[in-house]
C-alpha cells in the first residue's frame, strides 16, 4: 500500500495524579494509552473500539493535539504533529478535524448556525467575506439541512440534527482526517443510522479519511474497513472488519462480539455468550504481563510475566495474544 496518511509510532497519553496544594507532588500515573503503533491509509476508515476508559478517546485528541501526547510520534503524512509548534499546529489542524460525541455540548448556545459554520472560514480565510454565505450554504446542504436552518440556534435542533451542524464546522476547512469521537453515541438507534450513512456518504464523495471511534460495534461494522481493538490503553488486535468479525483471535475480541444482538431470535439463542470475569485493572497499576490476563479465560503462567506484542498471524491480522491459535 502507499504511504500511510497518519502514522502512530509508540504513542503514549499518560496523565500523572497528583497530592498536595501548596507543593503537589506526584504519586502515579494513568497510562491512558500505553505504546501504540498504528497506520492509517488514505481514504480508509479505521474503527477503534473497547470499553470505557480504555484510552479510544485519549488517542483520537493526542491525533489532534488536542492532548499532548507523553512520548511517541503522530506522523502526518510524514511529519511529526508532537513536535511542532503551536503556531504550525494551527496551520497543520485545517487538514485534521474531529467531530465531537456531544452535539449538546460541542456547539455554542450563544451562537447561530451561521455563525458556528462560518468561523471556521473566517478564522482561516479560506474564502472572501462575500461568498461566506454561499459556501455555509453548501455545507448545510452537503450534511442535509436546509437555509431557514442560517439564523437559528443550536437549542432548536434535534440531536441529530446539532450532529449534522458539527459534521457541516468539521467540514468547512476541507480537512483530509477526521476523528470521529463516538459521533452516534448520544442518538437514538434511528438518528444513529442516518448519520452513519452520512459519514460513508461524505467519505466517498469527498475522500476523506476516519478514526471511527465507538464502544457500538454493530456501528463499527457498518461503517469500518479495519478495526482495532483497545485494552486498558494497548492494542488487543487489529484486523479488516469483515475478518475481525468472521474470525476474531483475541480472548476480548471474542468476548466483546458475544454482547452484539443477533436480530435472529433463533440464531440468537444458539449462540455462545462469552462472560468475562472480575473488572478492568485500573489504568493507576496495570498488571504485569498481558494488561488482559486478570479476566482472560485461557490466560497460562506465560501470560503473566510476559506482555504480548502485536504480530501478524496471516493477511496482515495483528493480534497481542501468546495463545491466539489456541
Amino acid at each position: 500500500m502507499n504511504e500511510p496518511l497518519i502514522e502512530l509510532r509508540n504513542l503514549e497519553g499518560h496523565f500523572p495524579i497528583k497530592r498536595g496544594i501548596f507543593f503537589p507532588r506526584q504519586v502515579g500515573v494513568v497510562r491512558a494509552v500505553d505504546g501504540l503503533d498504528l497506520q492509517i491509509h488514505h481514504g480508509e476508515t479505521v474503527g477503534l473500539v473497547g470499553e470505557s476508559g480504555c484510552g479510544k478517546s485519549t488517542t483520537g485528541r493526542a491525533i489532534l493535539k488536542l492532548l499532548q501526547p507523553t512520548a511517541g510520534k503522530v506522523l502526518f503524512q510524514g511529519e511529526d504533529l508532537a513536535t511542532l509548534s503551536p503556531k504550525d499546529m494551527r496551520f497543520r489542524r485545517r487538514n485534521l478535524q474531529m467531530i465531537f460525541q456531544d452535539p449538546y455540548a460541542s456547539l455554542n448556545p450563544r451562537m447561530t448556525v451561521e455563525d458556528i459554520i462560518g468561523e471556521p472560514l473566517a478564522e482561516y480565510k479560506l474564502v472572501p467575506r462575500d461568498a461566506r454565505p454561499s459556501r455555509i450554504m453548501e455545507l448545510l446542504d452537503l450534511v442535509g439541512l436546509s437555509k431557514d436552518c442560517l439564523r437559528r440556534y443550536p437549542h432548536e435542533f434535534s440531536g441529530g440534527q446539532r450532529q449534522r451542524i458539527g459534521i457541516a464546522r468539521a467540514l468547512a476547512l476541507e480537512p483530509d482526517f477526521m476523528v470521529c469521537d463516538e459521533p452516534v453515541s448520544a442518538l437514538d438507534v434511528s438518528i444513529q443510522a442516518q448519520i452513519i450513512d452520512l459519514l460513508v456518504e461524505l467519505r466517498e464523495r469527498l475522500h476523506l479519511t476516519y478514526l471511527f471511534i465507538a464502544h457500538d460495534l454493530a456501528a463499527v461494522e457498518q461503517i469500518s474497513d479495519r478495526v482495532v481493538v483497545m485494552y486498558l490503553g494497548r492494542v488487543a488486535e487489529i484486523a479488516v472488519a469483515d475478518q475481525l468479525f468472521a474470525r476474531p483471535k483475541h480472548p476480548y475480541t471474542r468476548a466483546l462480539i458475544s454482547a452484539v444482538p443477533i436480530p435472529d431470535p433463533a440464531a440468537e439463542a444458539k449462540r455462545e455468550r462469552i462472560i468475562l470475569s472480575g473488572e478492568v485493572p485500573s489504568p493507576l497499576s496495570p498488571p504485569s504481563g498481558c494488561y488482559f490476563h486478570t479476566r482472560c479465560p485461557i490466560a497460562t503462567e506465560l501470560c503473566r510475566d510476559r506482555r504480548p506484542e502485536p504480530r501478524d498471524i496471516g493477511e496482515g491480522h495483528l493480534v497481542s495474544c501468546h495463545h491466539a491459535e489456541a
